[in-house]
């Protein structure tokens, strides 16, 4: 029970990584928010496998690239749970894309999203730690998109950069209250968003050939570092990243 009584807000939690932190931070005793904007049944499912293994837990359907929306969804978590300890911030989006193919509206919502979207949750719910004043924990769920360029991702690997740079800023500025930011890079995760690609054979095979541990990461992986991250096991580690990509970046040949 490493975040036992924790109230741990999600983003973006009702499916993929997001689901899998919802999950493993309820095993260990956090009381979780799921945050969500597609399907109330995704984010229904999640809250009901928590509250099945005797967990707590509520969905909040919220625009994270909203400051409104973000505001009423901490509102809510606040006024149903009384506290927040924790943001995952792990809402994101990835549509592939050449670069001479970006259009302005897919650059806007990516960046919408995936950087202002970290930047808005993570001030408005580091205002009400600050408040509580009981420290907590912020944790972004940037990329390893963050070292490298992307063919297809030249928008989305800006604002996994953009996620980790932010961090260490709000690390900073967060430090007197005893609040720690830091970021979780993962490398290739099998989940909904990339199912398409690694269903190919070829593609799929490419991918672990290249992978030291020998495989595709499972969300479960990202999960685990999040429980650390979250829980006071880590409250000597302030503005870093998580690299959790089985090796992949160092495989250089």
């Amino acid at each position: 029970m490493r975040c036992k009584d924790k109230v741990v807000l999600v983003t973006g939690g009702s499916r993929g990584i997001g689901r899998a932190i919802c999950l493993r931070l309820a095993e260990e005793g956090a009381k979780v928010a799921v945050n969500y904007m597609g399907s109330p049944d995704q984010a229904a499912e999640v809250v009901n496998a928590i509250q099945a293994g005797g967990g707590e837990a509520i969905a909040i359907k919220a625009d994270v690239g909203l400051k409104i929306e973000i505001d009423g969804m901490v509102d809510e978590a606040l006024r149903h749970f009384g506290r927040i300890d924790g943001l995952v911030n792990n809402a994101g989006i990835c549509i592939f894309s050449e670069v001479l193919d970006i259009t302005e509206e897919l650059w806007d919502h990516t960046m919408n999203v995936n950087l202002k979207g970290t930047f808005l949750c993570s001030q408005a719910v580091s205002k009400r730690m600050v408040s509580q004043g009981s420290g907590g924990s912020i944790v972004s769920i940037s990329s390893i998109n963050h070292f490298a360029g992307g063919k297809l991702q030249a928008h989305y690997g800006v604002t996994k950069s953009g996620q980790v740079n932010l961090m260490k800023s709000f690390a900073l500025g967060l430090a007197p209250y005893r609040i720690r930011c830091n970021s979780v890079l993962p490398g290739t995760i099998a989940t909904d968003m990339n199912k398409d690609y690694l269903d190919v054979k070829e593609n799929n095979d490419y991918l672990v050939n290249r992978i030291p541990a020998g495989r595709i990461g499972d969300p479960v992986d990202i999960a685990h570092a999040v429980v650390y991250l979250i829980s006071d096991e880590s409250n000597y580690v302030n503005g870093t990243e998580f690299l959790i990509d089985g090796g992949s970046l160092v495989n250089f040949l």
